[in-house]
């Protein structure tokens, strides 16, 4: 039996059941940081030598030579040409579907000229090197390599730098195959803490960045956050959330599964279901008590429903997008009739989903659209992962004599006011001399 937590907007209290309910502070292991710290201090120092002892002690094989940690582009080759022809077509049409999404997201430089002749613009360019974190061991992504390398690409990123943990030197040909497709330059079999130094201070083998992104466990992302300053990071991710507002009209079995499907992920995730209608809410309850037994990982299941889910009644449908952006939630399912009519009121949620048949696991793999998404409700103020995040943007200003002087008098007069003389005297000796 699983027991979820049912909440109605109607009662008395439920605005504080449903804070409580979101409310889920993250928790810093000092020791985790403590060890963290020491890894990336004696990376910092030893570089080399550090990540080969780091890597034998921790992942379990070691190299003789700290060249062989890196992964030849050769093996990514027979990686791809040698996976099920099944795996490469999917990773083929996901890294398609991807590319083309993220093209739509490219922005360009732009400059106008005024009329005195003053140009004021913005140029863009690439980040010059991005370095990439992929899980590995019992844990192995690809999507997540096509998710975050491709953009990267379609940004114009030169040079993409990918590490993996491979535990025992094992290495995982799904995850090579998506790098070989998603246009890696330089793989690297390390990982955790060590593999976030290695990238953010450089080595004699492993180049800095100039940002970091992916995934990883709690010791990868106390280092993220350790790093950054140093170098960008994307984002540090909580765990995986679903909200789902549902008309009462869709099957309940498919509510249930995906309701499933993101509390598999972990037992601190979170899956929550809005409706207005009470019964369909416990026709979705006798669903979830029916299926979950036959899920393999039932008793994470299990656990994340109980201690984070929740099946919420309201009033409206209106009501539930007031709810929606309250919770701000990672993914947004709108399983309605007319998701049309809800979706542009909707305005905190990392993807939304629209439609009956449109699951979030086909955003998760290849529908297009990142999944690297903000969690713990910072959809308020974060978007997905995206070519602009691999993009930066310097302004463009050049004076012709005319508008250096014009405006030179207004900056003097400013400058005064700020009491800096200098910044003054800089405008004034190009102000024309009208006399």
């Amino acid at each position: 039996m699983t027991d979820i937590t049912r909440l109605d907007s109607r009662d008395e209290g439920f605005r504080e059941a449903l804070e409580q309910l979101l409310t889920r502070e993250a928790e810093y292991d000092r020791q985790i940081d403590a060890t963290v710290s020491d890894i990336i201090a004696d990376v910092r120092t030893r570089g080399n030598a550090a990540l080969m002892e780091l890597t034998a002690r921790l992942d379990g094989w070691s190299v003789s030579d700290a060249a062989d940690m890196e992964i030849p582009a050769a093996r990514c080759d027979v990686a791809l040409e040698t996976i099920p022809a099944k795996q490469r077509a999917a990773l083929e049409l996901s890294a398609e579907r991807i590319r083309a999404y993220a093209k739509h997201q490219k922005i360009g430089s732009w400059s106008y000229t005024e009329a005195d002749g003053t140009l004021l613009g913005q140029q863009v360019m690439p980040l010059d090197r991005v370095g990439l974190y992929v899980p590995g061991g019992k844990a192995a992504y690809p999507s997540s390599v096509l998710m975050n390398a491709i953009p990267a690409k379609v940004a114009g990123v030169p040079e993409l730098v990918m590490v993996v943990p491979t535990p025992g030197g094992v290495l995982n040909d799904m995850v090579l195959a998506a790098a070989r497709l998603a246009g890696v330059d330089r793989v690297f079999a390390i990982g955790g803490a060590q593999a976030i130094a290695a990238l953010a201070w450089g080595t004699a083998t492993i180049p800095s960045v100039d940002k970091i992104v992916g995934p990883g466990n709690a010791w990868v992302a106390a280092a993220k956050r350790m790093v950054f300053g140093k170098v960008g990071i994307d984002m540090i991710a909580g765990p995986s959330e679903i909200l789902v507002i549902c008309d009462g009209r869709t099957d309940p079995d498919w509510i249930a599964v995906d309701l499933f499907s993101q509390a598999e992920h972990d037992e601190d995730a979170q899956s929550i279901l809005i409706s207005p209608d009470a019964n369909f809410l416990s026709r979705v309850e006798e669903s979830i008590r029916r299926l979950l037994p036959e899920m393999p990982r039932a008793d994470v299941i299990r656990a994340s429903l109980q201690g984070q889910g929740a099946l919420i009644a309201v009033r409206d449908l209106e009501e539930a997008v007031d709810l929606a952006n309250v919770i701000a939630p990672e993914h947004l399912e709108l399983s309605v009739e007319d998701p049309h009519a809800l979706v542009s009121r909707i305005r905190h949620a990392g993807a939304i989903f629209m439609g009956r048949y449109t699951a979030e696991v086909l955003g998760d793999y290849c529908a297009g659209p990142n999944h690297v998404l903000p969690t713990s409700r910072t959809a308020r103020f974060s978007s997905p992962l995206g070519v602009y995040d691999f993009q930066k943007r310097s302004s463009l200003i050049q004076c012709s004599p005319g508008s250096a002087s014009e405006l030179g008098k207004s900056a003097a007069v400013l400058a005064h006011g700020e009491g800096l003389t200098a910044h003054a005297r800089s405008a004034e000796v190009r102000i024309k001399d009208d006399g």
